[in-house]
């Protein structure tokens, strides 16, 4: 549609429903702008983590800090 042809029907309409169109403008203004803000949050995917930690050889052996408890 031309802006002009949608200037000309806005013209002809009366002061009350003008500004039932501005409203109706505002909230299509909003829902578009609410649109392009959600994102799909991406799932994890099983294994994605893989090679980013390294466990040490000794992890399960006992810890010097407890020897007393023991």
């Amino acid at each position: 549609m031309d802006n002009i042809f949608l200037y000309s029907k806005l013209a002809t309409l009366p002061d009350n429903m003008r500004v039932e169109v501005a409203d109706f403008i505002d909230y299509l203004l909003s829902k578009a702008q609410k649109e392009e803000i959600v994102k799909p949050i991406p799932t994890p995917k099983f294994g994605s983590g893989k090679g980013l930690f390294k466990m040490k050889n000794d992890f399960d052996a006992p810890l010097d800090d407890f020897k007393e408890y023991m």
